[in-house]
């Protein structure tokens, strides 16, 4: 027997309480949130709570989270990254075997490993050897290699590189490997990765998001959220009011051809660059591959959609079954024996292309209470927490995005009660399962 494809009143009222919950200004509350739940391959419920805008001076002027309300995602942008990788693969555009130095134009091998080559399947898996260090993204009139190469202006004693284990040996979670794809999707397709991912799989699923602020027009920029965290003088305190981080225009629509430029860990060197004159293939860490997709509930609900039937959306085969079934494959495992990689806390045990699967009976697990695996990526960058996850071998998933912190995430109170995940993410994922399925 097929398994109920909608929520009982019972289900519905639950749920819509749990989240309800979770909206707060101090404590464990978030400004805002966006909930999307499939079951067997169809939509089921969604809801949307909460503030994408507040105006700390008139209240009034509060705006609410709607489901076209965009929020730049952080690492479930990664997902669409590996998308592109893997449609250029096979279309015989690329091999994920390659040596990456094949399409970046100089040699980039960790220093302590010369002759191993780091290729574009370790870059999508975090086992590239490779680092963020304290800058990951720089400005588009340098070029990536200033951070690898010792004399390089990013180099700072070889950051960049990982003091345990060589390329394909070790997982290290990496936003700059996603900058090195972004890049090489700019070599091989000639095209700037934002206008490339725009007119491809972000077009292919119906999504006018993108890694460009600067495509948004008047109405794209009403839509637009802003993340938050509760500060005061500049720093964490759930009673002060809440601060902007991110993404805090005001409606108003921005100059072409100029992007904004962050690494979290280096707030201070946050800026605006002019990118008329960049060369595609140069540096794609300006358009933020790893983290910077604004993108709406609605429209990411067409990539879960995606997934659960099989790499087809709206009748267009976007992917195929192989190309879904190597993505969600694991291509490292932690090893609790012979630790083989830093797992962030106990929230990553393994990795695959650009996703990953959170263990039932591990320190990711989603939930205390069932055994359930899941499988996609979280994202959390600025106050947002961010997810796209689907039950494997069923047609059922769901996603969230929550836009901001009351609490610093090292607060104690931000640590998760069963789990390596944060207590957000446990209490989110808990009232999703729990009610839902």
């Amino acid at each position: 027997m097929n398994e109920r494809k909608i929520l009982t009143r019972k289900q519905i009222r639950g749920l819509d309480r749990d989240l309800e919950s979770l909206i707060g200004d101090t404590g464990l509350g978030v400004p805002g949130l966006a909930v999307v739940i499939y079951k067997n391959g169809e939509q089921v419920y969604e809801k949307f709570l909460g503030r994408r805008y507040i105006n700390g001076v008139q209240p009034q002027f509060d705006l609410p989270v709607t489901k076209d309300s965009r929020f730049r995602v952080a690492s479930v942008s990664k997902q669409f990254t590996a998308l592109t990788i893997l449609q250029l693969a096979e279309a015989g555009k690329l091999s994920l075997e390659e040596d990456i130095c094949k399409y970046l134009g100089f040699t980039l091998r960790h220093p302590r490993y010369p002759e191993q080559p780091i290729t574009i399947r370790m870059l999508l898996s975090h086992i590239s050897s490779l680092c963020d260090g304290s800058i990951y993204a720089i400005s588009p009139d340098e070029d990536i290699i200033e951070l690898f190469m010792p004399e390089g202006l990013y180099y700072r004693g070889g950051e960049h590189f990982s003091a345990i284990g060589g390329p394909g040996t070790y997982f290290h979670y990496c936003n700059l490997n996603y900058g090195l794809l972004g890049t090489i999707i700019e070599v091989v397709t000639g095209v700037r990765f934002d206008m490339y991912q725009r007119t491809h799989i972000l077009k292919e699923l119906n999504i006018s998001g993108s890694y460009n602020i600067s495509d948004f027009d008047t109405e794209d920029m009403k839509r637009l959220g802003t993340v938050y965290q509760k500060q005061k003088a500049g720093r964490w305190d759930e009673n002060g009011p809440w601060y902007p981080q991110i993404d805090d225009y005001r409606g108003i629509v921005q100059p072409r051809h100029i992007v904004r430029i962050c690494n979290p860990d280096q707030r201070q060197n946050d800026d605006f660059y002019n990118v008329a004159g960049y060369v595609p293939g140069t540096n794609g860490t300006i358009f933020s591959p790893q983290g910077g997709l604004r993108i709406s509930a609605q429209e990411l609900t067409n990539l879960l959609d995606m997934y659960l039937h099989n790499g087809v959306y709206q009748g267009k085969q976007i992917v195929t079954e192989a190309v879904l079934k190597e993505m969600f494959s694991c291509q490292w495992y932690y090893d609790r024996q012979c630790p083989n990689g830093d797992t962030c806390g106990g929230t990553l045990e393994t990795y695959g292309l650009g996703v990953y699967r959170m263990l039932s009976d591990g320190t990711s697990r989603p939930v205390s209470d069932r055994c359930i695996d899941l499988v996609g990526h979280t994202g959390e960058a600025y106050g947002l927490l961010s997810a796209i996850m689907i039950f494997p071998g069923t047609g059922n998933g769901f996603l969230y995005i929550m836009n901001g912190e009351a609490i610093a995430e090292e607060d104690m109170r931000a640590r998760g009660i069963y789990s390596g995940n944060y207590r957000w993410e446990e209490r989110m994922m808990t009232a999703i399962i729990q009610k839902a399925f």
